[in-house]
């Protein structure tokens, strides 16, 4: 059998690590992001309507961008587990809980805070 279509005993342990590590951080983001809204409560009608609009645009933006999140994680599991798939999905992996981080830094500059 050659090497690289031989079946890599470890291939689970990237994307099981980038899971647990990925899913509650994407939760988190979801909470800050669903609680974003709150920053606004005692603003005037004028940054009330600027904050509106721009969350509006913000928060399915953040949606599209843990669904990208997802592909991600999908995608290292769904890679055939052969040795050389190895660096595809650990690259899958690790991409996973930093486009948590880029999809709420993204989120966070659409907003029109107050």
């Amino acid at each position: 059998m050659d090497q690289d279509t031989s079946r890599d005993k470890r291939a689970f342990v990237a994307p099981l690590v980038s899971t647990l590590l990925t899913l509650p951080m994407a939760l988190v983001a979801l909470f800050f992001a669903g609680l974003s809204p709150m920053a606004c409560d005692s603003c005037g009608e004028a940054a009330s309507d600027r904050f509106d609009a721009s969350f509006g645009i913000a928060f399915p933006v953040f949606g599209t961008g843990l669904l990208l999140v997802l592909v991600l994680l999908v995608a290292s599991w769904a890679l055939p587990w052969q040795r050389r798939n190895s660096a595809r999905r650990i690259k899958f992996a690790l991409l996973a809980p930093a486009a948590v981080v880029l999809d709420y830094i993204v989120f966070a500059g659409v907003i029109d805070w107050p």
